[in-house]
């Protein structure tokens, strides 16, 4: 499962990389503070690696919350149950 979603990830990049090559364009891009005149694939290129970038600090820090959640639940189980290493039953 895991080099499939390593496969799609390749696929877009080589699908932005297609679409960046095709549009040699000079457009003229309004932020903020200023304006400025790019190439339209280096536009959409850094648009593309900006969205990527955002998207897996968002669903990675969602990640990292979930890891250490279940992380502090299991030590909450370890401390409520009882313990296997010592003997239940008493002096016979």
């Amino acid at each position: 499962m895991k080099i499939i979603k390593i496969i799609l990830v390749l696929a877009l990049f080589l699908v932005a990389l297609a679409l960046g090559s095709q549009n040699q364009a000079v457009v003229t891009f309004n932020y903020l503070l200023a304006q400025g005149d790019f190439h339209l694939s280096t536009l959409l290129g850094g648009v593309f690696i900006a969205g990527f970038a955002v998207a897996w600090l968002v669903f990675g820090s969602l990640h990292l919350k979930s890891q250490l959640q279940v992380r502090k639940l299991k030590r909450q189980i370890n401390k409520l149950s009882p313990s296997t290493s010592t003997p239940t039953q008493g002096k016979a």
